[in-house]
Parts: C-alpha cells; sequence; structure tokens
C-alpha cells in the first residue's frame, strides 16, 4: 500500500519544522505542494510535483508506484483549517499519515506574546463564519483572510457594525524575512494595505458574551440609530405576552432596529421569524443587527407589510410594534392564515389602543388582554440618582377562546 506522508511544515520557514516532519521529507521520494514550499527541500533525488489544487494531488498520487513514499507538504498544522482532511479522504486506497505543524495562531501569538487558549477562532479564508458576531460577544478573535476577505475589507465590516475601535493586530508574511505586524483600531487598519493571506488577532475589551436563558437583552447589545426601537422592559413584557415556541413561524411586523426580531429568533431556534421593515435606514441596521447576533434563521423583508404578508407562511405568532396604519387589515390576512395565531400588538397612542380594541369587539372568538407598562430608568446626576420615565406602552395580547 502507498505510503502518503501529510506533513504540516509551519508558517513556511523551514527552521520551524519539527524533527519528524523534516525526517519524513528527507526519507520521501515525492514531494507534492505549493512551490514556495518545497523550494527549501527539492534536489535531483525526488520527484517534485508543484500544486495545492486537490484535485492534481490526488492524480499525481495515485500515479506513484506502490513503492514510492509521498510527502504531501500543507501550510500550518495539518489539523488546523488543513486541506490534510480533505486529501486524506480522497485516498482511501493509500496509507495516511499526518505530521503536526505549528499553526500560524500558534506562531502568531508567541510573536504577541499573548496566550490563544482563550481565544475565539474563525476563518474567513474561504469561508463565510461569523466574524462581527465573534468579535461582538469575544475579548479575543483570531482569524485566518483570504481571497476577497483581506483585513482592510474586514475591518472595514467590522466599522460597519460600530466595532471601529477594537484593536488589531495583523500579521503578514510570517516566519519569512518580509515578516511584518502592524497593531491599530479596526479603522486605521481599514485604510491600509495588506496581503490577501494574512491572520489578525482582535481585542474587543467591550465584548458582550450575552445568553439566552431569559428575554429581555439590554439595549446596549443593539446597535441603533433615530430608528424606533422596543426598549428593554416592554420587549420584555411583550414576548412574555406572546409566548414563542422553540419551532414557531413568526412575524415581527415593523421591525425597527430590530430588537425585538432578535430576540424571537433567539428563542425560536428551531422556527423562524420574518422582519417586516418599511424604513430603508431600519432595513439596513436590522441587517446588521443580525449579523452582530448571528442569528441564521431571521429574515429581513423590505417594503410594506401589508403587501408582503399575502404570500408568507402561515405564522404561529406575531408581534407588532407598528402597522403603517394598515392594521385591521393586516390581522384579517393573518388570521385568513392561522386563525389561532397568537397576536401581540403594541401601541404608544390612545388612537390605536381604540382601533384595536373596537377591532377585537367585533371579533367574539376573541380575548383581548391590555396591559399599561410604565418604565423609568435611573439616571445619574451629581451623587443623585434621577428617574427618568419612557413612554408608556399599551401591550395588547390577542388570542383565540377555547371551544
Amino acid at each position: 500500500m502507498l505510503q502518503v506522508n501529510i506533513v504540516g511544515i509551519g508558517p513556511g520557514n523551514p527552521e520551524l519544522l519539527t524533527a519528524a516532519a523534516r525526517q519524513v521529507i528527507e526519507k520521501s521520494n515525492i514531494l507534492i505542494g505549493d512551490k514556495r514550499m518545497l523550494a527549501a527541500f527539492a534536489d535531483e533525488n525526488k520527484i517534485i510535483h508543484p500544486t495545492i489544487k486537490v484535485a492534481e494531488i490526488v492524480e499525481a498520487i495515485q500515479k506513484a508506484d506502490a513503492m514510492d513514499e509521498v510527502a504531501v507538504l500543507v501550510s500550518g498544522d495539518v489539523g488546523f483549517f488543513s486541506l490534510a482532511k480533505t486529501i486524506s479522504g480522497k485516498l482511501p486506497e493509500c496509507n495516511c499519515t499526518r505530521y503536526c505543524g505549528i499553526s500560524s495562531l500558534v506562531y502568531f501569538a508567541s510573536k504577541l506574546e499573548m496566550s490563544w487558549d482563550d481565544a475565539k477562532i474563525v476563518s474567513m479564508h474561504g469561508r463565510e463564519q461569523k466574524l462581527v458576531a465573534a468579535v461582538a460577544q469575544n475579548e479575543k478573535v483570531f482569524s485566518l483572510t483570504g481571497g476577497d476577505n483581506s483585513p482592510q475589507v474586514l475591518c472595514q465590516k467590522l466599522c460597519d457594525h460600530g466595532l471601529g475601535d477594537v484593536k488589531v493586530y495583523v500579521g503578514e508574511n510570517l516566519s519569512y524575512a518580509e515578516e511584518k505586524i502592524t497593531c491599530a483600531t479596526a479603522e486605521e487598519i481599514s485604510k491600509l494595505e495588506f496581503p490577501s493571506l494574512s491572520v489578525m488577532m482582535i481585542i474587543n475589551e467591550k465584548a458582550s458574551a450575552f445568553e439566552y436563558a431569559v428575554h429581555g437583552l439590554s439595549d446596549e447589545l443593539f446597535m441603533r440609530s433615530k430608528v424606533p426601537m422596543t426598549k428593554q422592559e416592554v420587549r420584555s413584557v411583550s414576548i412574555s405576552k406572546l409566548q414563542p415556541k422553540a419551532t414557531d413561524l413568526i412575524y415581527d411586523i415593523g421591525a425597527g432596529t430590530g430588537s425585538c426580531s432578535i430576540e424571537l429568533a433567539l428563542l425560536a431556534r428551531k422556527g423562524k421569524v420574518y422582519a417586516f421593515e418599511r424604513n430603508p435606514v431600519a432595513v439596513e441596521l436590522l441587517g446588521k443587527n443580525k449579523e452582530i447576533f448571528a442569528v441564521t434563521n431571521l429574515e429581513v423583508i423590505a417594503g410594506e407589510a401589508l403587501e408582503n404578508i399575502k404570500n408568507m407562511p402561515a405564522p404561529d405568532c406575531v408581534f407588532v410594534g407598528g402597522s403603517g396604519g394598515d392594521l385591521c387589515e393586516m390581522l384579517d390576512i393573518i388570521y385568513s392564515k392561522n386563525s389561532a395565531c397568537r397576536i401581540v400588538i403594541n401601541a404608544i397612542t390612545i388612537e390605536t389602543l381604540a382601533e384595536v380594541a373596537a377591532y377585537y369587539n367585533a371579533r367574539k372568538d376573541y380575548e383581548l388582554e391590555v396591559v399599561n407598562v410604565f418604565a423609568a430608568r435611573s439616571k445619574k446626576l451629581g451623587n443623585y440618582n434621577l428617574m427618568m420615565a419612557q413612554n408608556p406602552v399599551y401591550v395588547m395580547t390577542a388570542l383565540k377562546k377555547e371551544d
């Protein structure tokens, strides 16, 4: 059986090879890998295949004789975002052995004189992992970069999500003579140029790792602007009244910043949340908050909710934060999809309260509960705490009566 050695060569400098890796490269008569990797090990006694394409690597190995010994050189460590897994999985007829190397994370952390065991690890090299969410929720994040996701592009994305002041270390050409490490804020890095294949260590001292055990997340966790937002206290009461289940399909109509949409998506992990919003500024903000919280079961629907809900699947429950004057017509559409849909409506005006009361007064098969929520928050004024009142909100809950 052909012996195939998959060797992690570390960041690239041959001096960083492990002794075991060096020995197996020396005894292998066929070497496969990137041209720069092979340069230090090529000689007249070895057959060289300069390629990093999996198909070409597999083809070269399949053409080897059973008496040959092959070494496939891969960058970094064979267990850290490596080609090793893909390659070995395509060689069932070969005896594949992996030899570990020094990963870019281990090397970079040592250069920064920083521990890495507490770092959140993501790769943006050929992958679309949740970098923004990782940085928002973790004090230390290590990221590989590559392709279109260069350090400057990724840092601009952090800036777009309100994370421009985090500290970023960028490592380029690690272990080589031209190695360079840059430390600056994400905003400063976004204005510089770096090789695509770099690494980043990102430090966010203001990271907020939130838990989902209860609803009513702090308002400060969400990106905000002048777009209306359902505040923490009212949001907590409203979601309690809505009683979302883990598998529910939920509408959030008039989603604003998306604070309710986000919390509902976190609670309905096995379900789906549609956030309807017509304000373009709010739609953009919704998208940013969705990325910060990494809720993949949330879909933002831009435009008029009255038209958009007509073609949507039937909801299990609906939260209405704003209706744009089409509330009663929207309720009719919702009930035509699911007559037992649980609905919670928030309102700050007496006119909306009267409209909802009249609607359900004409529908005797539903029970309407109205709770008026008053909340005040303390604000520091010298040595004193002054209570600042928020707008009172009517939280109206409509449930179908049992037969």
